[in-house]
């Protein structure tokens, strides 16, 4: 079976690994010839390659190198690009991962070739439309035939929606990720020595979302933030590409905020662990903080992943600088003392690689959401 995986951003990338090493590691009988496309939405070496590297992920067979443009014109290229590669490979299936634009056009590519199309973390809502990646997501479950959901509630969403064939509960692939990469991360880096710092003694902040860097106001508000809490504790802020352009014109940086560049995914993994509290608006960060037991501050008016906001290990701050600060002060006194577990597999990668066999219809997720308490 040939099975055509699209992918072109970061977050793609962690959650192909683990179901691209299920899918070679399949028996014979379940033979799969994975063909690996590569849009270039993330194109530079801290963003893309440094990855397929730490993932061991195998060389895309085609890289289209569709770069940074505006949504609709990446869109297009990757369509027309996508197009010539599906009708060269006529895959049995075309794998799609999350609510980029690669997903997006993954899926229109293959539906109007008439290829079957299979979407990895299905059923995702934050019930924001002005979101782009809630309109990626909600058409391309709305072309998909195989849906593999993440979460109970993620099924709920697509049912709703009067999507039932074909979806399954599977369970998380970047849980996968996780649990295979954290003790590895562990032994490799050596980050929080070569930046001075000490297990629980800082904050770590990520902030990437076009409706942070691209309105001056929440920038500006989260900036304030982020210098305040600064003063108390060393906040460690892995700038991404499209926030650095963006504050050039902010308030300055206290001492204790630290820019530094992107860093690789063992890298992000050791200093998410050893955080005191984590402030981000990623929605795969919301989740490694819950499944690593830190306490997480999410800087956006909503999340999909609702899951984490039980207990209030998660809580959603959006860019108001005096709620950021109430937030994470109250989470730096409640969880100061909490024990932090080891992370288990979801086992979601082999359930995908059974699911595309078709070995067998229905699934059932291990215990509670995937989302919830690692333990």
């Amino acid at each position: 079976m040939k099975i055509a995986t699209v992918i072109g951003a970061r977050p793609q990338f962690i959650k192909s690994a683990p179901v691209s090493r299920a899918l070679r590691a399949a028996k014979a009988e379940e033979k799969f010839d994975e063909v690996l496309i590569h849009t270039g939405q993330h194109y530079d070496h801290e963003m893309s390659q440094v990855f397929f590297d730490e993932l061991g992920l195998a060389v895309p067979r085609y890289n289209l190198g569709i770069g940074s443009a505006s949504h609709g014109q990446q869109t297009g290229q990757m369509l027309a690009a996508l197009d010539k590669v599906l009708v060269s490979e006529s895959p049995d299936c075309v794998l799609i991962y999350g609510d980029t634009n690669s997903t997006l056009a993954g899926a229109l590519a293959a539906s109007k070739l008439n290829i079957p199309v299979a979407h990895v973390e299905a059923g995702l809502r934050s019930f924001n439309r002005r979101m782009p990646e809630e309109i990626n997501r909600i058409v391309a479950d709305h072309i998909s035939g195989l849906l593999f959901a993440p979460t109970h509630a993620a099924v709920k969403n697509l049912r709703d929606e009067g999507i039932t064939n074909g979806v399954h509960l599977v369970g998380d692939v970047m849980q996968d990720a996780l649990a295979e990469h954290m003790v590895v991360a562990e032994t490799k880096s050596h980050l929080l020595a070569d930046l001075g710092l000490t297990s629980r003694k800082y904050i770590l902040a990520t902030v990437h979302r076009a409706e942070n860097t691209d309105v001056p106001e929440r920038l500006a508000n989260i900036v304030t933030a982020l210098n305040a809490l600064a003063r108390e504790c060393p906040v460690i802020w892995p700038v991404h590409p499209r926030t650095l352009k963006c504050l050039r014109e902010m308030e300055k940086p206290s001492p204790g905020l630290r820019l530094i560049s992107p860093l690789s995914y063992l890298e992000m993994l050791t200093l998410e662990r050893h955080a005191e509290i984590i402030l981000t608006d990623s929605g795969g960060i919301q989740k490694e903080a819950r499944w690593l037991d830190v306490p997480c501050v999410t800087l956006r008016d909503e999340t999909e992943w609702k899951e984490t906001l039980k207990d209030e290990w998660n809580r959603l701050a959006g860019a108001d600088s005096e709620m950021i600060l109430e937030f994470s002060k109250a989470a730096r006194r409640k969880f100061q003392d909490h024990s932090r577990s080891s992370v288990k597999s979801a086992h979601a990668a082999e359930l995908i690689v059974r699911a595309l066999h078709g070995a067998d219809p229905t699934f059932q997720l291990y215990g509670e959401d995937s989302v919830g308490a690692s333990a």
